[in-house]
């Protein structure tokens, strides 16, 4: 306890070494400082939603004149919300495995071989994260429709998957880049095949960046809109879309609501990536 005191103390009040000028401490200080102001100008946007889905007024607006549940007893009790909650953590999650699986499959194949057009498969590859939102959800609307997959689960959960993807190939080729091979070609010289040492060699070993990917392609479902818009009909309303037709048509502290949920979640789920994380080291 006394360590982690005086570690806390010597982090906020450092012991300069003797040739250290003023210039370098107020430097110090300086950066600190415009660290903190960085902080705080990306986290306070979010976090000023929180006290509004507490508030008693009906509109979203400081200052506070009482607080109550109320928002957030229309959230439990709406049919509407209920149902685009059901529908976000029935899409995402199928559309997150989908995305992790394809995703470390190519990923995988792009970094064990070299051949002539790689770079632009790769590009084709990442086009979804870097074409506009709207020209894919025009697109796949328009694809989806000839073959009966719009205003369907399945269309929905496949172009989730689609925009997912990217995030998990980057990401695994990235964890790929200091993978020693050696590894793979010792497993097979000792009689493993081909699946059994992926699963028993590489894939514990680019863990890491597996799980990085589906938490980005999760996050990426879960807050997709657009392509929502375009793609869902009035039974596969997600969270995302709820949130959009009830801004668009009547502003309304629920909202705020499931935003506070959707940011404690997000929390939750990047502090368990973390303890993964902190457990495979």
């Amino acid at each position: 306890m006394e360590r982690k005191t005086t570690r806390m103390f010597t982090s906020l009040f450092p012991v300069f070494p003797a040739y250290a000028t003023w210039f370098d401490k107020l430097g110090w200080y300086a950066f600190r400082l415009l660290c903190i102001g960085v902080l705080l100008f990306l986290l306070l946007p979010i976090l000023v939603i929180i006290p509004l889905s507490f508030s008693s007024s009906s509109f979203l607006a400081y200052p506070i004149p009482g607080w109550s549940l109320q928002w957030y007893d229309n959230l439990f009790s709406s049919d509407d919300w209920a149902r685009a909650t059901r529908n976000s953590f029935i899409v995402a999650p199928l559309a997150t495995l989908l995305a992790t699986v394809l995703g470390t499959m190519a990923a995988v194949g792009l970094a064990r071989v070299n051949f002539l057009g790689k770079s632009t498969l790769m590009s084709l590859l990442i086009s979804p994260m870097v074409v506009p939102i709207v020209v894919v959800g025009v697109s796949t609307y328009l694809f989806f429709a000839k073959i009966g997959l719009a205003d369907t689960y399945t269309g929905l959960v496949l172009v989730h998957a689609a925009l997912g993807a990217p995030f998990v190939l980057t990401t695994v080729l990235a964890t790929l880049q200091g993978f020693n091979h050696n590894l793979v070609r010792a497993s097979l010289s000792l009689g493993a095949g081909p699946l059994e040492t992926f699963f028993r060699i590489t894939l514990p070993i680019i863990a890491p960046g597996v799980i990085s990917g589906a938490l980005f392609a999760f996050a990426t479902s879960f807050d997709e809109v657009v392509v929502t818009l375009f793609i869902a009909g009035p039974t596969q309303v997600t969270l995302p879309r709820q949130m959009f037709t009830g801004i668009r048509e009547n502003i309304s502290p629920t909202i705020a609501a499931v935003a506070t949920l959707l940011i404690l979640f997000t929390t939750a789920l990047m502090l368990g990536l973390e303890w993964l994380r902190g457990r495979r080291r």
